[in-house]
């Protein structure tokens, strides 16, 4: 139950920081908090479907996750860099 909380704050959090800097019109940090809240929430929903028994659902979910935090941290290096 704690994890939940943990998962949906991170979320809740990741897609209002999104929200802030699309309003303030700074692209490139909106794409990262999108990046990073698609990485919460496919992790959540591996965890969730795991625990429902639904392994191969569960693969694509984990593999989906890994794919935007890829991204994330591919999106973090573009800022950092230029």
């Amino acid at each position: 139950m704690k994890l939940k909380w943990i998962m949906g704050l991170a979320i809740t959090a990741s897609a209002a920081a999104a929200l802030y800097f699309i309003i303030k019109l700074n692209l490139e940090y909106a794409i990262l908090f999108m990046l990073i809240m698609f990485t919460f929430t496919n992790a959540a929903r591996t965890i969730m479907y795991r625990n429902q028994g639904l392994m191969r659902e569960a693969k694509w979910m984990l593999w989906m996750a890994l794919f935007f935090g890829v991204g994330s941290l591919g999106a973090l290096a573009y800022i950092l860099l230029f």
